[in-house]
C-alpha cells in the first residue's frame, strides 16, 4: 500500500523523498528502526550461494545465523533456500537425506567440492582431449573398433586391459593422455 501511495507520488513530481538514503529515512520513520537481530534475520533470509564456493557460503550463513534467533528446522530451511539448486536437490533426493543443519552444511560443502573438482578435470581433459567430450569416441559402436584420435588420427581397439587403446604407433589411455608408443 505503502509502495502504491510513494511510486503515485514520484509519478506526479510530488514525492519529498529524491534519493535512495532519503526513502530509507522516510521508511525508519514511518515504520521505525529494525533491531540488529531483525536486522541479522533479514541478512540470513538473503544471503544466496550464487557463484561462490560452498565453503564461501556456510561460513557466512554460520556467521549471520550466530546472531539470529533460527535454529533448528527454520535454520535449515534458510540454509537450503541459499543453496545452489543442483547442491540442494542431490542432497534432498539422496537415501538418508541430512537432518541436522551441521549435516547439510558438512555434505552440501562435500559435494560442491566434488562438483567443482569433477568440473575442473573435464576442463582438462577437453583441452588435452583426443576427441571434444574428453574420451576417445567410437566409430560405429561401443568398445573395441575404431576410434578418432588427435587431427582426426585412426585409432584401434581397446588394450588388454580395457583402459588403453593403440593408433598411429602411440599407446592412449581413455582419457586420452599419452602413455608411450
Amino acid at each position: 500500500m505503502w509502495k502504491d501511495n510513494l511510486l503515485d507520488e514520484l509519478a506526479k513530481g510530488e514525492s519529498e523523498v529524491e534519493s535512495a538514503e532519503q526513502l530509507f529515512m522516510k521508511i525508519r520513520n514511518d515504520f521505525g528502526e529494525t533491531s540488529e537481530e531483525e536486522k541479522k534475520i533479514e541478512q540470513l533470509r538473503t544471503i544466496e550461494q550464487g557463484g561462490r564456493t560452498c565453503d564461501e557460503y556456510v561460513q557466512e550463513f554460520k556467521k549471520v545465523a550466530r546472531e539470529s534467533s533460527y535454529e533448528g528446522r527454520p535454520l535449515i530451511e534458510e540454509f537450503k533456500r541459499g543453496l545452489n539448486i543442483a547442491i540442494k536437490r542431490k542432497l534432498a533426493e539422496t537415501e538418508e537425506p541430512p537432518t541436522t543443519i551441521e549435516e547439510w552444511q558438512e555434505r552440501a560443502v562435500r559435494l560442491d567440492r566434488n562438483q567443482r573438482q569433477s568440473r575442473a578435470e573435464e576442463r582438462v581433459l577437453e583441452r588435452n582431449a583426443v576427441h571434444p567430450g574428453g574420451n576417445a569416441q567410437p566409430r560405429g559402436g561401443v568398445g573395441g573398433g575404431s576410434y578418432e584420435g588427435r587431427g582426426g588420427q585412426i585409432m584401434h581397439g581397446w588394450g588388454e586391459t580395457g583402459e588403453e587403446y593403440r593408433g598411429g604407433g602411440n599407446t592412449f589411455n581413455r582419457g586420452g593422455n599419452q602413455l608411450g608408443p
